[in-house]
């Protein structure tokens, strides 16, 4: 009879809880694990399809550190996401349940609990979310993605890891990402613009505000975000709603990015050598971005400028305070994934 050894994986709520799950898909089949997502939205559903992972979807509500009444009925998803993450792992047995974060993962975590399954867990911002603190609890470790997160975990739990990037993002092609922007001229750098998963008004309205200003500086390529995308044609400028497969052309043909500060574009940007110039977002989070942001300045990767005062004069200080580094060399490491395949093969 075949050893069972099946991970879980859980996260999700934006593509940041679900992307450091596809970089570390490769070391897990490298193991010979099998794999089962257990998640509750139709992106994190698309995500794992596109790479082969069976998938099992749960209730569950979003958790806010704020008084709402939607609080009262998010607590009875959670629960019957509890009862339905127990009844899934009673089937299936798996060895560990490795998590992302996000409130998705909350009833996986706590069902594992309860049924002695081991339970790894990964944070990829500085400073733990609340779904991050109750998992926290519940784990045999906590991996975080900056060493100064330190501080927020039981030295008996945490472990600096880094933040898994995806491999392939080091592989694209420069000729490749200039073609399928249309660009012919190559004698002005390439500014990256991208808010995240979902796109970013602030951002997008700064580039149509300064159209011209940034075209004669640079070629511009920009990730709106669906539904986002003006279909504005211009020479030097190439919009996209989404990016998947392009990314890695797109990243070998940047010099300089624009950005919200999402723990996983930063270290993807930072993994690449791109300079940053950072718009954290701050209205309706918890801040989280803002300190990304700080600690990438202080590492010297980035110059931050905040949504309040962001406008051409702004953008540009901090442009020429960063160096538009040399793009020919492009260091890839892969420390984030050994450190956490390291943590989850105890358990197989």
């Amino acid at each position: 009879m075949k050893p069972n050894k099946l991970l879980v994986l859980t996260g999700g709520g934006t593509a940041g809880h679900v992307m450091p799950h596809v970089a570390l898909l490769p070391y897990f089949r490298t193991e010979g694990w099998d794999l089962l997502y257990i998640g509750s939205h139709a992106m994190e559903r698309n995500l794992m399809s596109m790479h082969g992972v069976a998938f099992v979807s749960i209730a569950s509500g979003k958790l806010r550190r704020y008084f709402s009444w939607k609080n009262m009925g998010d607590v009875f998803r959670i629960l019957l996401g509890v009862l339905q993450a127990i009844w899934i792992l009673l089937r299936k047995r798996p060895r560990a349940i490795f998590s992302k974060g996000g409130y998705v993962s909350v009833p996986v975590c706590f069902a594992g609990w309860l049924l002695r399954i081991p339970v790894v867990t990964h944070e990829s911002d500085f400073s733990p979310g609340l779904a991050t603190k109750l998992i926290e609890r519940v784990a045999h470790r906590v991996c975080y993605s900056f060493p100064e997160s330190q501080r927020f975990f039981p030295r008996e739990k945490g472990v600096y890891s880094g933040n898994p990037v995806r491999k392939e993002l080091g592989e694209g092609s420069r000729e490749e990402g200039n073609r399928l922007c249309g660009f012919s001229d190559t004698t002005r750098p390439v500014l990256l613009v991208m808010g995240g998963s979902l796109g970013a008004l602030a951002l997008n309205e700064f580039v149509y505000a300064n159209m011209d200003a940034l075209l004669a500086r640079f070629r511009v390529v920009h990730i709106t975000g669906q539904q986002k995308n003006r279909d504005l044609v211009r020479e030097g400028y190439r919009a996209f709603s989404y990016v998947n497969q392009e990314l890695p052309h797109l990243y070998a043909t940047t010099q300089l990015a624009l950005s919200r500060a999402g723990a996983n574009s930063l270290f993807e940007l930072q993994a690449l050598g791109i300079p940053m110039i950072l718009i954290p977002l701050e209205n309706g989070s918890r801040g989280d971005q803002v300190e990304n942001a700080d600690l990438m300045v202080r590492a010297g990767a980035a110059q931050m400028v905040r949504q309040a005062t962001l406008t051409w004069d702004t953008f540009i200080g901090g442009v020429e305070r960063l160096p538009l580094r040399n793009m020919q060399q492009r260091p890839h490491v892969d420390g984030a994934q050994q450190v956490i395949m390291k943590e989850l093969r105890k358990f197989f």
